[in-house]
């Protein structure tokens, strides 16, 4: 009987000296514990990378609005700006644009550097600002527009992302442009 319990540890103690020094097994471990620092490094670098592509493509949307109202000569119909609302939040595909507020405003600058709203048009819940309110603009535009106009472009989202995984809730996207009219003259808004 003693005979057959030493075979018996030995060979346990064989196999346990097999998996110690098996490396398919330590692979294995390593990777159940690597695993999931990994997975969240990918869905992070998703979600990222989602981020990145909507504003980037909200940027070059607001640009083009402001761009479209700049390209006005003397007058733009108000069914027109309508048709470059939709025509922009299109940019956006195929992220959606559903909640992509969009503001158009024509501002006057004095030749004090003095600022105020011409008329303002607001599309998907954006605010229009008030008539012959004062408008603030950076230094660099009213060093170049002086006694002209300028075309204010500005849009906003508030982006939840994609799964949640990494980036925890929504947050708001803002961007803005300015454009001086091509024409030189103001855009009256019919």
């Amino acid at each position: 009987m003693k005979w057959i319990k030493m075979d018996w540890f030995k060979n346990i103690r064989l196999k346990i000296s097999r998996l110690h020094h098996s490396s398919e097994a330590v692979a294995a471990v390593e990777f159940a514990l690597i695993l999931p620092v990994l997975l969240v490094l990918y869905m992070g670098s998703i979600e990222a990378s989602q981020v990145i592509s909507v504003d980037r493509k909200m940027a070059v949307a607001t640009g083009a609005l402001g761009d479209l109202v700049a390209q006005s000569d003397e007058q733009l119909d108000e069914d027109d700006l309508n048709d470059f609302f939709e025509a922009v939040g299109l940019i956006l595909t195929p992220f959606s644009a559903d909640d992509l507020e969009q503001l158009v405003t024509l501002v006057f600058v004095d030749e004090d550097g003095i600022s105020e709203v011409v008329w303002s048009v607001g599309y998907n819940g954006a605010v229009a600002k008030e008539e012959e309110s004062a408008y603030t603009l950076p230094a660099e535009i009213i060093a170049i527009a002086r006694e002209t106009y300028v075309v204010v472009a500005e849009s906003q989202l508030e982006y939840e992302p994609w799964g949640g995984y990494v980036l925890q809730g929504g947050f708001n996207l803002y961007k803005q442009f300015f454009h001086l009219p091509r024409f030189g003259g103001e855009i009256e808004l019919i």
